[in-house]
């Protein structure tokens, strides 16, 4: 576990420390692809699942979906907390520097916390006199559709699934299952428990290889912002636990 060093207030009884919850979320994340990749190589070893097995395979890739946007918008919130508490122990005095400028810009923004989570990595980025992502860079594009993905679970709406077409009129509107179907086709490897003709998505889609492409793209967005920033990731220290399988 990643935690800032104690320290004492005034009061000598009294000693505080700051968590690291990005780091709890990135770990779950892990873990939670690791057990769903084992019961999926178990079904493809034996041919066999029982509907407990289905059920713990489907609790464990959604919520390690859910744990790596979860990990984004943690790592984001306790960078800001950071700079805007002057709470840093970085022995580079540039890293300092930057850290506070920071804070006393994004003090100065109204409204940031409610700002999309894509636009407070960007902005801090630009605090920082550094150029924000590129829209078209993959790894940014890769996190776009992974939020998206994150805001259709969390946020569902019942709407109509289109297993077969017909020549029969209907809405031509694209549902947001559709709408993920077309961002995700080519992203990973479909889900083996998928029984036959079940939508692409959520069915086919949500398996380890979705779960695995939360992750690994989480992670090389984050590596990404923080290479701009010359600064360290607070997960520098558990990267050799975040194995997928």
């Amino acid at each position: 576990m990643n935690k800032i060093p104690l320290e004492t207030t005034d009061d000598e009884s009294s000693i505080r420390f700051r968590d690291c919850f990005a780091v709890r979320y990135i770990q779950s994340a892990a873990l939670l692809c690791r057990l769903g990749y084992r019961i999926e190589k178990d079904f493809l070893n034996s041919g066999k699942i029982s509907d407990d097995e289905r059920l713990r395979h489907e609790v464990y890739i959604l919520n390690s979906i859910l744990s790596s946007v979860a990990f984004l918008e943690s790592t984001i919130n306790e960078l800001y907390a950071d700079a805007a508490d002057d709470a840093y122990f970085f022995s580079d005095e540039k890293n300092e520097m930057l850290l506070k400028t920071i804070g006393e810009k994004w003090r100065n923004e109204k409204n940031f916390d409610r700002a999309p989570l894509v636009n407070k990595y960007q902005k801090i980025l630009m605090i920082a006199g550094i150029p924000p992502f590129d829209e078209d860079d993959p790894v940014f594009s890769n996190i776009r559709i992974l939020i998206e993905i994150r805001n259709y679970l969390m946020h569902y709406k019942r709407e109509w699934v289109v297993l077969q077409k017909s020549e029969m009129p209907y809405d031509s509107t694209e549902s947001h299952g559709e709408k993920l179907k077309r961002m995700l086709r080519n992203k990973c490897v479909k889900n083996p428990l998928a029984q036959k003709n079940r939508p692409f998505f959520p069915d086919t889609c949500f398996g380890h290889g979705c779960a695995e492409w939360a992750m690994q793209n989480s992670l090389a967005f984050t590596d990404t912002f923080f290479q701009k920033l010359e600064l360290p990731t607070p997960y520098d220290g558990i990267k050799n636990e975040l194995a997928t399988k």
